[in-house]
């Protein structure tokens, strides 16, 4: 398998640490969106990354859909998501406060890359967005003894999470506070203190 696409991504940072974590064999081809476009597009017209090319050609484009094929492939009892019912609804929604953390922030480097002048309500919506979901992340996280936010293992959600913070902690400096969310933050750490973290670190790269 290829992976495409930078480990500063938020996005292509949780397919790669799956893939740590499932000891899945993949190459790492590190090109960007912005320098590497075409190359990108060759595999995705979007242009997007995430992209994962199959041993057999095919390209999956969204880390969505790349992740649903690395738990098949793990099989039912591996997988980062539960098979069915609340437990696969409550990691699926953790997850996509996450990722939704994750868009904003992409979002908020993207708008200051190519606008000269910004939109201060929109910048402000973005952000109160972000805050209002770590707002109710802390309170929930505050209320759970385990390691990981469902318990002993780790999980998809645990792993969106965690790279949406330390990508807007980069990206953002103030916006991601440790001291006003604290008990995300001790999260966050115990992720990235796991090898399957450490091993997929880049510093971040902003266009210009």
């Amino acid at each position: 398998m290829i992976l495409i696409g930078q480990y500063d991504s938020p996005f292509v940072r949780r397919v790669a640490v799956a893939l740590q974590l499932y000891g899945m064999a993949y190459e790492h081809r590190p090109w960007s969106v912005f320098g590497d476009v075409e190359q990108v597009a060759r595999y995705n017209p979007l242009r997007r990354v995430p992209v994962l090319v199959l041993d057999g050609g095919e390209a999956l484009v969204d880390s969505v859909s790349i992740l649903d094929h690395l738990d098949e492939v793990a099989g039912p009892e591996q997988a980062l998501f539960p098979a069915a019912g609340p437990a696969r609804r409550a990691a699926l929604r953790l997850t996509a406060f996450g990722t939704g953390i994750a868009d904003k922030a992409v979002s908020l480097v993207y708008s200051r890359a190519w606008h000269r002048e910004t939109a201060g309500d929109w910048i402000a919506r973005c952000r109160g967005q972000i805050s209002s979901v770590l707002d109710h992340l802390e309170a929930e996280r505050s209320a759970l003894p385990g390691p990981f936010w469902f318990g002993e293992r780790i999980g998809h959600g645990d792993i969106a999470l965690a790279c949406a913070l330390r990508f807007t902690a980069e990206a953002h400096p103030g916006v991601f506070e440790a001291a006003h969310w604290p008990h995300l933050a001790a999260h966050a750490a115990r992720c990235e203190a796991l090898p399957a973290f450490s091993a997929v670190v880049q510093p971040l790269v902003t266009p210009d």
